[in-house]
């Protein structure tokens, strides 16, 4: 008896032991992150030596996904989540249960924001669809249009003044109406720009965000080279943007675009390691690399320890300051709903 007993708990000891991963989506299949997320894991796998499994969790905004996992799954030790950047945009201004600081990064990829306009277009008047994923294009082009102001309240005004902001299209009929010549300017993450907006021969790149740094500055898109917003802006106005309302918008700009896909695992799981050194094969493995760049396009993965600078770097932009001014100009320009989160910014 005792040596069944033994070889039952040896048998459940093992059959945890090899258990397949899983990988929390907080969106439905088909989405960006969710398509994105099939094609590492498949990739991964490769490395790892066992299964990864594809749970979908969606909700408004992908947040309930994110919730359950810190809440529910994040000790489980075979568990990996994936965010993107509408999780780390509602980290900043919604009530949330998630906190990137307590967590481990497995690794991301630090990706970039590209907006496209319609070919000849003037964008000193532009129609732009809404949405909290467009936040970091409104203060952008916001700035491009305005140039250097001194006070929130005279970038609300010229948004007013000068822009269209058209609310309650969901993605599909954005990008419809873009195509349409409806919208004159779109945004999109780098594997849909690839597929929506670069066959499009009437449209071309208007500007992109730029690559973070881990100093905090930006680099030039090697992609989309020539782009990048703040050397646009130089160009027009003289000098590069700064001041309160630029760093509203690299807070937000920065999450978004940030976490715009990473990886993540409670801090202490035996796993990591195993996790980060089969990611660096896969991304160090040519093969590998020239599925997902075919996707995404030529963007540097963070892994272990870079992956959690990267988020120390945007932790370092979050002040109160930055909280509030993107609370005012997000409910009194945009109308988004934005909780000011002080908290966050005295941490």
């Amino acid at each position: 008896m005792r040596k069944l007993i033994l070889g039952l708990v040896f048998a459940m000891v093992t059959s945890v032991a090899n258990a397949d991963y899983t990988m929390i989506v907080p969106q439905k299949p088909g989405g960006g992150t969710s398509v994105w997320a099939e094609i590492v894991a498949k990739e991964l796998e490769k490395y790892l030596g066992e299964d990864i499994n594809i749970k979908h969790i969606p909700g408004a905004r992908d947040i309930p996904g994110f919730n359950a996992w810190h809440n529910e799954m994040r000790n489980d030790d075979k568990v990996i989540m994936v965010s993107h950047g509408g999780n780390g945009v509602s980290f900043l201004q919604e009530e949330v249960d998630y906190d990137y600081r307590g967590y481990e990064s497995i690794g991301l990829m630090n990706l970039n924001i590209i907006a496209g306009k319609r070919t000849g277009a003037d964008m000193s008047n532009p129609s732009f669809a809404a949405g909290s994923g467009q936040t970091p294009e409104a203060y952008a082009f916001t700035m491009l249009i305005c140039g250097p102001l001194a006070y929130m309240y005279e970038y609300i005004e010229c948004f007013n003044e000068n822009v269209t902001w058209v609310k309650g299209m969901s993605g599909s009929e954005r990008r419809l109406a873009f195509k349409r010549g409806e919208l004159t300017g779109t945004r999109e993450n780098p594997a849909a720009y690839k597929k929506h907006v670069e066959p499009d021969t009437n449209a071309e790149i208007w500007f992109h965000h730029g690559i973070l740094q881990a100093d905090g500055s930006h680099a030039d898109d090697p992609n989309y080279p020539g782009f990048q917003f703040e050397e646009l802006y130089k160009e027009k106005w003289g000098a590069y943007p700064s001041g309160e309302f630029y760093n509203a918008y690299k807070l937000v700009k920065s999450f978004r675009d940030g976490m715009q896909k990473a990886l993540w695992v409670n801090q202490g799981n035996p796993n990591a390691k195993v996790l980060q050194d089969a990611l660096t094969e896969m991304s160090t493995n040519e093969s590998s690399r020239a599925i997902i760049e075919k996707k995404v396009g030529k963007y540097e993965w963070k892994i272990g320890s870079d992956g959690n600078a990267h988020r120390d770097t945007l932790m370092s932009f979050v002040t109160v300051e930055a909280l509030e001014d993107l609370v005012t100009f997000n409910t009194e320009a945009l109308g988004l709903k934005s909780v000011f989160k002080v908290e966050l910014g005295l941490k």
